[in-house]
Order: C-alpha cells, then structure tokens, then sequence
C-alpha cells in the first residue's frame, strides 16, 4: 500500500463562484471534506502542495491525511475538477475514512512474467483490456498495483478476473461476470500474411 499522504488545509468561510475564484488567484484551491454522517467541511489548500500529491501518480488510491487547525482528518480522494484549458486543479472532494471502513477504488494493473509467455515469446502481443481494477477493499490496505502474472500463456489465451490473486482484504467490486482483462493476440504480420498476399496478387494483375 501506498504510504499515507498528508496535506495542510485552512478552513472557508466563504462559499460561492467569487470566494472560490479569488481563493485561485491566491494559489489556493477549494475543496471539501464529507461523509462520516457529519456535516461536509468547506476548506481550501495550497494549489503548489497539491500539485506535488497529484505528481506521486497514485493521488486517488492513497489515503491523504488532511491536517486543519493541528487536527487530522484521515481521508481518500473522489474527485478533482481540472481546468479544460491550462489543467490547473480547480476543486477536491475528499472521503472521510474511519476505522474499519471499506472503499471502492480504482487499482493499475501490472503485467509480470511476461518473458515466461510462449505467446509473447512467438511475438504475439499483449491487448490490454482493463488498464485499472475497481476493487472493494480496507480503506487503510489499498494495494498500490495489481499484479497479473502472464506465465504460460499462449496466443488466443485470455487472461480473467478470476485467475488474478487480489491482496487479503481486496475483492473485486464486479462480481457478476468473470471479466477478461487482456488477451494475447497474434502479431499483425501473422494475421494480415492472407491478406498481403491477395493484396500483391491483384496488384500484380494490374501491372
């Protein structure tokens, strides 16, 4: 699991376009705390340090520690609202966590063992079809990757849901079907060579 990330945050007291703009042009961005059965909480946190949380590239599956008036909230990232044109963060909600607490998360995928593939070996090519898992997991065990192990697949093959082994405490959030998350597939050479032919033989009718 990712380490917990911790980010300073001040209390809003205004709520509305203008204060948030305004809080922009200061370097701050707007957020919010929910959740919990208590009250959202308005607060807004420097855009810099925000930034550097979104650069670890594993922002919206740790926990982020929200540290406000030397007290700390434990929290996860739902959302944050980018600017169309310039990408500056515009807006965070955060989730607050207690003890014991189950999320649902998004998780990469990470391919191993590709070199034991027969397969990919032959020069077939690994399709991706699911870069990301939605997982059910414990709010404070949130595996930074899944790994997929591709040991002995053959051209053809597809590799499911089922044949994954997810972390203790993690568990698929879709449970009714047995999804593929990638197949191996011939390489383009193999699968146009027919093709190719047929293609030089009518260009040699026309010469």
């Amino acid at each position: 699991m990712s380490d917990a990330l911790t980010l300073s945050a001040q209390q809003r007291d205004r709520a509305g376009k203008g204060a948030s703009r305004a809080l922009r042009r200061e370097g701050r961005v707007p957020a919010v705390i929910y959740g919990d059965n208590k009250d959202p909480q308005t607060i807004h946190v420097a855009e810099r340090d925000l930034a550097k949380l979104l650069g670890t590239g594993h922002f919206m599956n740790s926990i982020v520690e929200v540290e406000l008036d030397g007290k700390s909230t434990i929290t996860l990232p739902k959302d944050v609202a980018f600017h169309p044109v310039s990408d500056r963060p515009l807006h965070v909600d955060f989730l607050r966590i207690t003890k014991g607490a189950t999320v649902e998360v998004s998780v990469p995928v990470a391919f191993i063992n590709e070199e034991a593939s027969p397969g990919l070996k032959r020069g077939g090519v690994l399709n991706v079809v699911r870069h990301e898992l939605e997982l059910v997991c414990d709010a404070t065990k949130i595996p930074d990757e899944i790994e997929v192990d591709v040991t002995g697949a053959e051209i053809g093959d597809s590799i499911h849901i089922s044949a994954v082994k997810l972390p203790v405490g993690s568990e698929s959030a879709i449970t009714d079907r047995d999804f593929t998350i990638a197949t191996i597939v011939a390489p383009s050479a193999l699968k146009s060579s027919d093709g190719d032919a047929t293609d030089e033989a009518g260009e040699a009718e026309a010469e």
